[in-house]
């Protein structure tokens, strides 16, 4: 580890400090790639596997899940064992997953190696990524420039998993995704040589395993609830709900989402006691309480979590629309969405220029202005027989939309701290966006299934809830203080 301190690695070697940026960049890149390639091609993973469109569905969402149950985990192992320590130990655990997933013939080897190890890599080396960003760059500027680097590649590689895996899994074959992704993680591994891990002043915390069980545990039961919406649904139980030949609810009785929900609370409850009671007794809490206790950091959050869930739904509904109505195959699902894919790389191409001339606030309500104009388009021009050419507007809007604000939000949210919580903060900051991503999945992928009675228009609808959401967001991004820009 080099001994010279972070703000003399940043003052006397700036083009090094550059160059660590490009393979953090990239990992960011491979992990959101991750969460959105399958989308074009749940139909054939579906049919190769031997399962169903929902049991992709479920698929995805638990693998945008793992992360966000492990992310703050992830933060404060960076603390104890460092951030390149982690970031490589991520990597591993991450091409071992896509390995795996490359190689499996069932659902369930796929959920393993895709869902849980992808999943927990990318808790792993993502948070690293953040913090040593906001460490190695210390004006507002530079981090601003270099955050929209790394968010313009999270939400480029969200954008181009459509669009890249279409390509790959018509041409050659879905297994091939994959097996790029072991590729790019190698490389990924090599370039690691590049990175400085600037030490820290405080002393190592010790690791709270019990608040990081309930954290998971309340996030996972949480989502979980949403995913079963799909199943059986919001009010009464469309089914029995049953653990083997027990029949738990009887069909028509509460649905089963709620009561997942509402343990998913208590078990978050029973984790803030938790935390603040290891607080009162002097030992080291998994997170720290006071980082909730911020206003400006707490609206930046809320705002980062519904820009993942549009864009993750969205693209998701899209997607589905696509294959089952439609008949694409996954380079023509992919095709489709390249107006959004567009409208993200024009938008993080333009990040540093818009900070330099534009507050963090103004650039997230703006972000969230285009996206709502975006879902209008969409819903005033697709039909169900439309010409594909009609769902560019709406799309490239929505792209822009999102690479306007991604970078911003995140800055807003890791700006309100000092060095000495960027850990914590990176953690709970990924940790909600991924969140956000897996109930984007879930949601969307419920209100379709609600929606699909004849005489109804499931997709339309799922659009329209997206926009919905969208619009609580900007209401969100209205509340943020003129205090929040750094100085």
């Amino acid at each position: 580890m080099d001994d010279t301190p972070a703000a003399a690695t940043t003052a006397q070697a700036p083009h090094p400090a550059r160059a660590m940026v490009f393979p953090l960049a990239f990992a960011q890149f491979v992990c959101s790639y991750a969460a959105t390639n399958m989308n074009v091609a749940i139909s054939t993973i579906a049919d190769d596997l031997g399962t169903s469109v929902k049991g992709i569905q479920t698929t995805i969402t638990l693998f945008t899940l793992t992360m966000a149950a492990l992310m703050i985990v992830g933060s404060k192992l960076t603390d104890i064992f460092g951030r390149k320590v982690c970031f490589v130990a991520g990597l591993a655990v991450y091409g071992a997953g896509a390995l795996l997933a490359t190689l499996a013939q069932g659902l369930g080897l796929m959920i393993v190696g895709y869902s849980v190890l992808e999943g927990v890599g990318s808790a792993l080396l993502i948070p690293p990524i953040y913090i040593l960003i906001t460490v190695l760059f210390e004006d507002t500027r530079s981090r601003a420039k270099y955050f929209g680097v790394v968010s313009g590649a999270a939400g480029l590689g969200s954008a181009a998993g459509p669009l890249v895996g279409g390509l790959i899994t018509s041409t050659i074959s879905w297994r091939a995704s994959f097996l790029a992704q072991v590729l790019a993680v190698a490389w990924i591994l090599v370039l690691t040589r590049r990175i400085v891990d600037p030490p820290r002043s405080a002393s190592r915390p010790r690791l709270d395993i019990g608040g990081a069980v309930l954290s998971a545990a309340g996030l996972l039961l949480v989502v979980l609830g949403v995913l079963m919406s799909s199943t059986y649904g919001w009010l009464g139980a469309r089914k029995a709900v049953k653990v083997g030949d027990t029949e738990l609810i009887p069909k028509g009785g509460i649905s089963p989402v709620w009561i997942s929900i509402a343990l998913g609370a208590l078990v978050l409850g029973w984790f803030f006691w938790h935390v603040r009671r290891r607080e009162l007794h002097g030992k080291d809490p998994l997170v720290a309480i006071r980082l909730f206790r911020n206003r400006i950091s707490n609206l930046g959050l809320t705002t980062q979590t519904i820009q993942w869930l549009t864009m993750q739904g969205t693209f998701f509904v899209i997607s589905v629309f696509l294959q089952q109505e439609r008949g694409f195959n996954a380079i023509q699902t992919g095709l489709t969405l390249v107006p959004a894919t567009a409208g993200i790389l024009i938008a993080s191409a333009a990040a540093e220029r818009m900070a330099g001339r534009h507050s963090q606030r103004r650039l997230i309500r703006a972000g969230f202005g285009t996206v709502i104009a975006g879902f209008a388009l969409l819903l005033l021009l697709v039909r169900p027989h439309s010409n594909v050419l009609l769902f560019a507007p709406g799309l490239l809007a929505i792209g822009l939309g999102v690479g306007i604000m991604l970078t911003a939000s995140v800055n807003v949210v890791q700006s309100a701290f000092p060095e000495s919580d960027q850990g914590d903060i990176s953690g709970v900051s990924r940790s909600v966006s991924n969140l956000g991503s897996s109930l984007g999945t879930a949601l969307a992928g419920s209100v379709l299934v609600a929606a699909s009675h004849p005489g109804q228009k499931p997709f339309a609808l799922a659009l329209a809830t997206m926009l919905v959401i969208t619009v609580i967001g900007w209401i969100v991004a209205l509340l943020i203080p003129k205090r929040a820009e750094p100085e």
